[in-house]
């Protein structure tokens, strides 16, 4: 307490007793002196100054370049084999990157106050590292912006951008719209040949069940991909990253914060084709004078190949931000039998009578889907389909034969008395009667709602996370659940509840982060063998719980060519082993009935099985019951294909091993992946679909020197032999081709 109020005596008592100490370490142990002659580290990343006046300023690394055209404009240039390739170029409207819309008018004649400042990077993407700052103000306005670009020798391939606006004036600014990031893409600047749009794309947005987030660029397209916010009756969330690439080349952009900021990345093909995409945040706020606003830390990044490389690159530079991804267990991988295909009323006896055909088919893990509960938020047991303990009783059934037990539920929704979903017509939860100060509040002051039209609990509410996690600890110690399916997750509304005293209305969407934490936390601190699995329905997932599961899930894929897609973009981002559910087979293969009805008869396990996926079913059992669908009853002529695929991954575990990025998607034709485990390669190849066959060449890339035996291990067919030094195979297939080299 002395110290706190700068005691002089008591400092000089201190000082005097570190330095005894000091001296006495200093006797009883030789001091080693510093070895002058050790080299410093110095960083590659080289900074150009212009060589003209309408040349750029050039941050080269060892495999890009970045030029910076006045004090804003900035094109990526990925420097391969002795030349340099880009589809970024300039506006040509004298647009740059970074634009402001203050007072109601467009800013645009920010002028340079001096030569830029150039120096080591200080951020935490590596200790070696170059930075650039350049300053320039707006007599129109009085703002002064200040834009700093790092490149770090870790991520040659990734500049950072910070940019901040400070009222430098006398009056108050109101900031209407801050673009950073905006890019003109001309895929015609790396193939003359090619439409300026012509090229594929990634979009992390969550905005539609079943919408392709990979697609070529189409004419007149358009997309405003909200991130981080609830959109189209709930969903929302995203990865923000927007990706785009030719064969030879790509590009990327996003924000490398660790919270799922509300802001937009559109996506627009202009009239003169040219894929037009930014980064913008809608009312930032207003500036005081000597205030100042900083956009997110925004990337640019180049590279070859498709999405996979600017996505794993994004998730590396997440993880040393401090974006932890959770430890994988042996049971993140086992296959998955859902209670799904029961749907709503399913009871259980439907799901112990599964058991021994679980058991035969070397299933070891159960899944109790929707509907088994009372009232959403409330989480009990139906008294009609499961009364009494019924529904501990059917989880120690299944342990009692070697089977794992997942419970279904979705966390924060509650019901609020108002609309239903499907036949289940909502009451007013117990936990809202009991604490409706709890819920989220729109800016009109009425409950916030989530998908299925559910009123929400707010996740940053200390109270909310506690009961969060009393029921967790409810199903997993008291009912003996061994994990979770999380299911129709995505964002939550902004939350005005003035109840709650929020900063910010955006506590509700960044706090869904704590609240998935305590949820996988909690359940791995009780069982460290547990599965948590998060699904998104048909979207992309949301960043802030993305490191709090242990099993992702292609998430309502429609067909097998999103189950392959999404596989991939997940092992990018969570790691190249880690545990991807492919979801139920029987979504592998769908024809539309209405609007939002499908018939679902899939049976593509090579899309999951080849791609490195966790295999899922559905199946209901026995196949003869008439009240059941039959598209998803294991018939007999079904269980014999069932048995085959899922022995031929019990064997291999291909979901374990180590996905190699080896083939571009959108034109590499036949589609192709690999995956290498245990010394061998493992490749897949599928046509455009499931009936379209396929002849010619397929190459097997990233062989090590040496000759191949080449198995299609699925079939137990021998292929025949080839060398390293020319990896092709002449083969013809249906759908899809799965093999091994082994080498000889």
């Amino acid at each position: 307490m002395l110290i706190a109020t700068g005691s002089k005596t008591m400092l000089r008592l201190i000082s005097s007793a570190l330095l005894l100490v000091l001296l006495m370490v200093g006797g009883c142990k030789k001091q080693k002196t510093p070895d002058q002659s050790a080299p410093t580290r110095q960083s590659s990343v080289e900074i150009i100054a212009p060589a003209g006046s309408d040349a750029p300023w050039i941050i080269r690394t060892r495999t890009a370049e970045f030029h910076v055209f006045g004090n804003d404009a900035m094109n990526a240039l990925l420097r391969q084999n002795g030349s340099s390739l880009t589809m970024d170029e300039q506006s040509g409207n004298g647009a740059g990157a970074d634009a402001v819309k203050a007072n109601g008018k467009e800013v645009g004649d920010f002028l340079v106050q001096s030569s830029p400042k150039i120096g080591e990077a200080t951020g935490k993407l590596g200790a070696l590292g170059k930075q650039i700052e350049f300053v320039s103000r707006s007599a129109s306005s009085g703002l002064e912006r200040t834009l700093v670009i790092e490149v770090y020798d870790d991520f040659p391939n990734m500049a950072i951008v910070s940019t901040a606006y400070k009222n430098a004036g006398t009056a108050e600014l109101k900031l209407n719209k801050v673009i950073t990031q905006r890019h003109w893409l001309n895929a015609s600047l790396v193939d003359k040949q090619a439409n300026p749009r012509q090229l594929w794309s990634f979009q992390g947005s969550s905005i539609d069940w079943g919408k392709d987030e990979i697609l070529p660029i189409p004419a007149n397209f358009e997309r405003q991909n909200v991130m981080g916010a609830p959109v189209n009756e709930g969903h929302g969330g995203g990865v923000p990253v927007n990706a785009f690439w030719t064969r030879s080349v790509g590009m990327a952009i996003g924000h490398i914060e660790t919270l799922p900021l509300v802001l937009d990345m559109p996506v627009r093909v202009g009239r003169d084709q040219r894929v037009e995409t930014s980064i913008e945040l809608n009312d930032p706020g207003t500036l005081k004078p000597g205030e100042s606003y900083a956009t997110p830390r925004t990337f640019v990044a180049v590279y070859s190949g498709d999405f996979y490389e600017p996505l794993r690159m994004y998730s590396l530079a997440l993880q040393k931000e401090g974006w932890t991804l959770p430890k994988l267990n042996s049971q993140d991988y086992g296959i998955a039998w859902c209670g799904w295909g029961y749907e709503f009323n399913v009871t259980p006896k439907q799901m112990a009578d599964t058991i021994p055909k679980l058991k035969e088919l070397g299933i070891k893990w159960a899944t109790l889907d929707d509907r088994w509960f009372d009232a959403y938020g409330d989480w009990n047991p139906r008294k009609d389909t499961f009364p009494g303990d019924s529904i501990k009783k059917m989880v120690d059934d299944f342990h009692k034969q070697g089977i794992f037990a997942q419970i279904w539920w979705y966390p924060l929704v509650v019901e609020d008395g108002k609309g239903k979903w499907e036949s289940h017509k909502y009451v007013v939860s117990e936990v809202v009667k009991q604490h409706p100060d709890w819920l989220i509040l729109d800016k009109d002051g009425k409950p916030g709602r989530s998908m299925r039209d559910l009123g929400t609990l707010c996740p940053a509410v200390p109270e909310v996370q506690a009961y969060t996690k009393t029921l967790t600890e409810k199903f997993i110690k008291e009912w003996g659940f061994d994990g979770h399916k999380l299911d129709n997750v995505y964002s939550v509304p902004a939350c005005y509840n003035p109840k709650h005293h929020h900063k910010s209305p955006q506590d509700s969407i960044n706090a869904m982060a704590d609240l998935y934490k305590i949820i996988f936390q909690t359940t791995r601190t009780l069982k460290p063998d547990s599965v948590t699995q998060i699904c998104p329905c048909g979207t992309t997932p949301n960043i802030a719980w993305l490191p709090y599961m242990d099993q992702a899930v292609t998430a309502d894929p429609v067909g097998g060519v999103q189950v392959r897609r999404r596989i991939k973009w997940y092992k990018a981002l969570l790691g190249p082993q880690a545990a991807v559910y492919g979801d139920h087979v029987e979504l592998s293969e769908m024809t539309r009935l209405g609007k939002d009805t499908w018939n679902e008869h899939g049976r593509d396990f090579a899309s999951t099985l080849g791609t490195g996926g966790v295999l899922g079913t559905k199946f209901t059992w026995p196949y003869d019951d008439p009240k059941l669908k039959k598209e998803v009853a294991l018939t007999p002529e079904k269980e014999t294909l069932w048995k085959k695929w899922l022995s031929v991954y019990n064997e291999r575990m291909l979901s374990s091993g180590e996905f190699r990025n080896l083939y571009v998607y959108g034109y590499d034709n036949p589609e192709g992946y690999a995956i290498e485990k245990d010394g061998s390669m493992y490749y897949a190849f599928f046509a455009r679909d499931s009936q379209t066959a396929y002849k010619g060449q397929v190459e097997l890339r990233g062989l090590q020197p040496g000759s191949y035996r080449i198995v299609d291990y699925v079939n137990q067919k021998e292929m025949g032999i080839i060398d390293s030094a020319n990896p092709k195979l002449e083969t013809s297939f249906t759908g899809h081709l799965l093999v091994q080299a082994m080498k000889q």
